[in-house]
């Protein structure tokens, strides 16, 4: 008979926002497996790390840092098969994704792939976007207002036409495009309403008015905006 998959949602960086359930799937697992940045450490694994047991088999994953797709594409076939070789084996894999696994989630490339030949659980997790407006402080959406969620990497004319046209704003993935988003943000003369939060929940988490922003910025920053004085009121 074979394993069951779970993809587990760790939250955002903070061990202590990892759900319960989480925490006790990663405990009880012998087989783990992770995305690992190409010559780094895995940050999913870093956050789970206080549970997993010492004998625990560990399938790493390693992602290529690449902007083309097919490098990642081909490292997570590889991950598939191994991981398809524990489940085959009768063994449960538990496979860690920071975030929730289906929220940008790297889980769900693997979910793809095995999903039509195994059983799989999705255990969801605390976003990056509620994270960061909770340490920002700023409420997101309230009553019937719509909420738009951006990744970073559009071009300039998408993000202003999609900003200008939404009501509350989260944009992803900031990283190397921050100048080019903070530029757009200020044609549309919203600077002086936009929050800039990177590492969320960390350590070295930075929370500021995207006019006091660094000029560079980590992978893991965000952007939000919230148009009005107080929309929540």
């Amino acid at each position: 008979m074979s394993g069951k998959l779970y993809g587990v949602g760790l939250g955002p960086g903070d061990p202590d926002l990892m759900t319960l359930r989480a925490a006790r799937l990663v405990a009880g697992a012998r087989v783990l497996a992770y995305p690992v940045l190409e010559g780094g450490a895995s940050f999913a694994r870093a956050i789970a790390a206080r549970h997993i047991a010492p004998d625990a088999v560990e399938i790493p994953i390693n992602i290529p840092m690449s902007v083309a797709r097919a490098p990642a594409q081909a490292a997570y076939d590889v991950g598939a098969a191994a991981i398809a070789a524990a489940l085959e084996a009768g063994d449960d894999v538990v496979c860690l994704c920071e975030g929730d696994p289906f929220f940008y989630g790297s889980f769900m490339y693997l979910f793809a792939r095995l999903s039509a030949r195994f059983e799989v659980e999705v255990v969801p997790g605390v976003t990056s976007i509620t994270a960061g407006a909770a340490r920002a402080g700023r409420p997101l959406v309230a009553r019937n207002e719509r909420l738009t969620v951006l990744p970073g990497p559009l071009p300039e004319a998408e993000l202003a036409t999609r900003i200008e046209g939404a009501e509350s704003v989260v944009i992803m993935k900031v990283g190397r495009h921050l100048g080019k988003i903070r530029g757009v943000i200020e044609r549309l003369g919203l600077l002086d309403q936009a929050c800039y939060v990177a590492h969320a929940t960390l350590p070295n988490e930075l929370v500021v008015s995207l006019v006091d922003a660094p000029d560079k910025a980590p992978y893991f920053s965000m952007i939000l905006i919230t148009k009005g004085a107080d929309p929540w009121l």
